[in-house]
């Protein structure tokens, strides 16, 4: 098993705040000759107009290190191959990268990071680490 993100529970806490079950903690991949990929979390919620549920997958990033870019760039390739991986075992969830508030105003408001999110290149999810909350998903 991973170790698990320095916001892991705060992170898993502010989905189920915001309606959604955890369903996996972790979500495992597993892949050909026993080998295993694992995305943080996984979780749903139920569409109230329909009977069917959004199902989602959570890679949680501190962007502790001492360069935003190099974390940035660990972080995307992670994103990229699991999101490539989900596709093929668990094709309806959708996967977010979730940061803090702070990272998104640091990294993703930055020319590097927004050129990711308008070309649709990573799904954020924004959270509170304060107050257990998400505060803004952005896709």
């Amino acid at each position: 098993m991973p170790a698990k993100d320095t916001y892991h529970q705060t992170v898993k806490n502010a989905l189920i705040k915001d309606g959604w079950t955890i369903t996996h903690d972790p979500l495992r991949i597993r892949l050909a000759r026993s080998r295993n990929l694992f995305v943080d979390l996984g979780a749903e919620r139920m569409l109230a107009a329909e009977r069917d549920s959004e199902k989602i997958a959570i890679e949680i990033k501190s962007f502790l290190s001492p360069s935003d870019m190099k974390d940035l760039e660990g972080a995307v390739g992670q994103f990229v191959l699991y999101e490539r991986l989900l596709k093929r075992y668990y094709p309806h969830h959708l996967l977010f990268l979730a940061v803090t508030e702070d990272i998104k105003k640091r990294v993703f408001e930055e020319e590097a990071g927004q050129t990711l999110i308008e070309d649709s290149i990573i799904r954020l999810v924004t959270f509170d680490p304060a107050v257990e909350v998400i505060v803004q998903w952005i896709q």
